[in-house]
């Protein structure tokens, strides 16, 4: 690309030179905006006019014309070498910046021109806006020539294969939105709002700030894009979206020359009550830091680069002055901006239309503006340390060692200097400067991320930021957030402000999410039973272990409440009462055939049969004790096999009874011997083998599948019931299976022989008796499966009980009404000679 001088010349951008071996270019927005003029496209393009002189980017510039001169005077770094600049400003326009750059670049030649041509430049410092360095890195990148910006941040700019010889001193966006994104985690802030920069600045940054803050459950209220260019209407729309919306933290990731004008719109609004936070570009800039600015935007947090002092920077600026050197390009506005007159030299004519203030000549400079602090320069500071990173990539083109070591033959002559020797010495510089810091580029051209986090605190008038906190590597690849928070003043002054869409749910509760609003938004919605929340703000409830139930606030588990039948309660003191009155009755019945039993009704009734079917009797009502307490291995063993076997003992007995009743009175017929077939022998033949088969039945049941203690939790959420499982259904339908089969033949047996006309018949009692404990076993059945928990086995005694009872009282109250109430009808005579109803009457 060859350009002649007066094709440069025809672009008539004010730059300031110097001379020098080497050349350097620096592009920087002194003015933060370009004139808009309309062409015609009949004539010639009106030359570039810019307008808002910016204070801090001229200290830019010098420090750019400072850190060259340091340079020059350094016998070490390039010696006998002397190191040129041409600084150009932008106006903060892409299309400006792209046109200085290729002014830069070009190689030009001298065509009828009095005036020599300055040399190409071998590195570029550009620029501050990541629009303005995309422009320059992507049309440079592919002529080798490397851009180093002390300002831009865009992340996108690390795409080494768009941008091949692109190097920053600042660190990338992607670094900051990770420290912005721990610094709303840290303070559990979940509902914000961002303002972007309509540009790659604003949108890369927020691009990646919200990938990061999205991990931490974070939501954007909303988005609002500003740019400086826009129209006071836009500014009105960003100004009523932060009216309307709920967010008390606003997170404006923004350069200074943008967001300024909708600054001051918030402040005219009275906005307040929202807690800031700043990117880099404008959280130390000092045109809105002032005490207007500050009753809004109090407490302003943020994330700045490295600071540094350096001291010999004052007197350089001290000196600046349009009367030293009348044509330095900018010194004019600087003068303007910070004395408040235009300086006019001796011959130079004043401007009839102007309406500023002329200065006399006597004016002095207030060299306490901040203009002139040079202990917390941050921005400035990485000017300085990309014109070193050049300066060391120039030494080790032309002296191959490092600084400082013996000097030897240079490797290039300064005419064989390429701009692709410094991009490639570029990537492999490394070294310490003077202030200890260490400046090298990685892979992408990125310097190490190292940030403060800048709090603005009013103190004796003045807005300052005070650094309380840092955000750096603690590893490789992990960064830490430290924060002083009790050195943080906050907007309200008093505590760490809050923003939520909604608040932290409570314990017992959880949050439901409300259809078409963002996942921070959500209703709190009681914890259902059974589970429960301990924490505020949870997102589901937890359900309880199996064994346990939620309490009334649903915070905590507490265990089920364990049931089972107990000797304390009514149903078991029922029971047991019931149980001990029946076993007692049996054994006073006992007693009594014990006691009579040479009586005539009692050898009549069979004496020996009636023992047994006493004492299964008495087995019978014991056994419902069995049922009663807490269940065990054992006891839910014994409660179900001895109730089937003495239920199959006294059913036995009875069948017996039966027996002998309907073979005594067969025996009365002529020629029949029944009676010999059916006496004591075959008696307990039939009492044994009846009962021996349900003991074989419960053995096997006891051996392939027994009963066990069991937790059963399908009746009541709140309650464990404590039950026997019967292990195998099978086994206990089959015991009550032959229980009932003994019953009915014994019933059918009973019901044929009811008739007999004979004193002693006992047919109709036995029919009575099994007709019901038969009542009461069919009802059992609907009621033990119907019956939850404790009720089941309450059932199962009952029925138990009740079955006893109705054999005790309906076989041997007769009997006994007789032996003891009327002796008298004790006699052979009565019992042979009249019916047992007769006798009874």
């Amino acid at each position: 690309m060859v350009w002649s001088c007066e094709q440069l010349r025809r672009f008539n951008m004010p730059n300031l030179v110097k001379e020098g071996d080497v050349m350097i270019g620096g592009i920087f927005p002194v003015f933060i905006r370009e004139v808009l003029r309309l062409s015609t496209f009949d004539r010639e393009p009106p030359t570039v006019k810019c307008e808002g002189f910016d204070l801090r980017v001229f200290q830019w510039t010098q420090m750019m014309i400072f850190s060259v001169e340091g340079i020059n005077r350094d016998p070490v770094l390039l010696p006998n070498t002397s190191l040129g600049y041409r600084i150009f400003n932008s106006c903060a326009s892409p299309t400006n910046t792209l046109r200085a750059a290729l002014t830069l670049a070009s190689r030009l030649e001298e065509i009828n021109s009095t005036t020599p041509c300055p040399p190409a430049v071998s590195a570029l410092i550009a620029e501050s806006g990541s629009s303005q360095s995309i422009a320059v890195a992507g049309a440079l990148g592919p002529f080798h020539l490397p851009v180093v910006s002390y300002f831009s941040t865009c992340a996108c700019l690390s795409n080494r294969v768009k941008y091949p010889t692109f190097f920053r001193t600042i660190p990338s966006d992607y670094f900051q939105a990770k420290a912005l994104a721990a610094l709303i985690k840290h303070f559990d802030w979940q509902w914000i709002g961002v303002i972007q920069s309509d540009n790659d600045y604003g949108q890369s940054g927020v691009q990646a700030f919200t990938e990061e803050v999205k991990r931490f459950g974070v939501c954007i209220a909303f988005v609002g894009r500003i740019l400086r260019t826009y129209s006071l209407e836009k500014s009105l729309d960003v100004v009523e979206m932060i009216k309307q919306s709920t967010v008390k933290v606003i997170l404006a990731f923004v350069p200074e020359g943008d967001f300024y004008p909708l600054m001051t719109e918030i402040v005219k609004h009275n906005i307040t009550g929202i807690q800031w936070i700043a990117s880099e570009a404008w959280i130390t800039a000092p045109r809105p830091s002032t005490p207007e600015m500050f009753q809004t935007f109090g407490g302003t947090l943020g994330f700045v680069v490295q600071k540094m002092t350096i001291s010999n920077l004052k007197p350089f600026l001290t000196s600046i002055s349009p009367y030293r050197d009348p044509n330095a390009p900018f010194v004019r506005e600087f003068w303007e901006f910070m004395v408040g007159c235009i300086p006019v030299l001796p011959g130079e004519k004043i401007d009839p239309d102007t309406t500023s203030k002329i200065c006399s000549g006597n004016e002095t400079m207030n060299f306490q503006h901040m203009f002139f602090d040079v202990t917390e320069l941050r921005e400035t500071y990485n000017v300085y340390k990309a014109v070193y990173a050049i300066a060391h990539a120039l030494h080790q083109l032309l002296f191959c060692q490092p600084v400082g070591e013996k000097p030897v033959k240079p490797c290039l002559n300064i005419s064989e200097i390429q701009t692709k020797h410094v991009a490639e010495q570029l990537q492999k510089v490394h070294f310490t400067n003077q202030f200890g810091d260490d400046v090298f580029f990685d892979e992408n051209g990125n310097p190490p991320a190292y940030y403060d986090l800048i709090n603005w605190q009013l103190n004796n008038g003045k807005v300052q930021h005070v650094t309380v906190g840092h955000y750096a590597s603690v590893a490789n690849g992990v960064y830490k957030l430290s924060i002083q928070v009790d050195e943080i003043a906050w907007w309200n002054g008093k505590m760490v402000p809050t923003s939520f869409c909604s608040n932290f749910c409570p314990v017992g509760t959880r949050k439901a999410q409300i259809k078409g609003k963002p996942t921070c938004c959500f209703d709190c919605v009681a914890c259902v039973e059974g589970t429960i929340t301990n924490s505020t703000g949870a997102a589901e409830c937890s359900p309880c272990p199996q064994e346990y139930w939620s309490n009334e606030r649903k915070d905590k588990c507490i265990p089920k409440t364990i049931e089972f039948l107990t000797y304390q309660e009514p149903i078991g003191i029922a029971v047991t009462v019931v149980s001990l009155l029946g076993a007692s009755l049996s054994v006073a019945t006992l007693m009594v055939y014990i006691r009579y039993r040479e009586t005539p009704v009692i050898k009549a009734s069979n004496s020996e049969l009636s023992c047994f079917l006493l004492f299964s009797l008495l087995l019978c009502f014991l056994c419902p004790l069995t049922f009663i307490g807490r269940p065990t291995v054992w006891t839910c063993m014994l409660r179900h096999t001895a109730f089937g076997v003495t239920f199959a003992l006294c059913i036995s007995s009875v069948l017996g009874k039966t027996f002998v009743v309907v073979a005594a009175f067969k025996a009365t017929c002529p020629g029949n011997k029944a009676a010999t077939k059916f006496g004591p022998s075959q008696q307990r033949i039939i009492v044994c083998s009846c009962t021996v088969i349900q003991i074989i039945t419960c053995v096997l049941w006891l051996r392939l599948n027994p009963p066990f203690p069991d937790m059963v939790f399908r009746y009541s959420n709140k309650k464990i019931i404590l039950e026997c499982n019967l292990g195998s259904e099978a086994a206990f339908y089959a015991v009550l299976g032959y229980i009932g089969l003994l019953a009915i033949t014994c019933s059918v047996l009973a019901f044929l022989a009811r008739k007999l006309p004979d004193n002693f018949n006992e047919a109709k009692f036995i029919t009575f008796s099994m007709l019901i404990f038969c009542a009461v076993w069919i009802a059992f059945i609907p009621a033990y499966i119907s019956s939850p928990g404790k009720f089941t086995v309450a059932a199962e005694t009952f029925a138990i009980l009740a079955s006893a009872f109705g054999l005790l009282i309906c076989i041997f109250t007769p009997k006994c009404y007789i032996i003891l109430i009327k002796p008298e009808k004790n006699t052979k005579k009565y019992v042979m000679c009249k019916n047992l109803r007769s006798i009874l009457s």
